[in-house]
């Protein structure tokens, strides 16, 4: 346990964006996770699905959570998925 007041004020923001990031990290899990659902079962919202998860996935890159490359993989991925299934 620190004992100084900036470690002490550290430790408390630190757990503060911790809780944010596992949160954002945990809810874009699960938007990818419903699009490909949606994509595997060919669902009539699979594009509106795809749509919203590669929003996320972008304003994931901007803040910083994800690496823009890794954005960008996903986000190919995911594409070339429902380009396969509407082939």
């Amino acid at each position: 346990m620190p004992n100084i007041k900036s470690a002490i004020k550290r430790t408390r923001s630190t757990a503060r964006k911790t809780a944010v990031n596992k949160s954002a990290k945990s809810e874009l899990r699960t938007m990818v996770k419903q699009a490909r659902v949606a994509i595997e079962t060919g669902s009539e919202n699979a594009e509106a699905s795809l749509r919203e998860t590669q929003q996320r996935l972008q304003q994931m890159a901007v803040r910083g959570h994800m690496h823009k490359n890794q954005v960008a993989r996903r986000m190919s991925r995911l594409q070339k998925a429902l380009n396969k299934t509407k082939a």
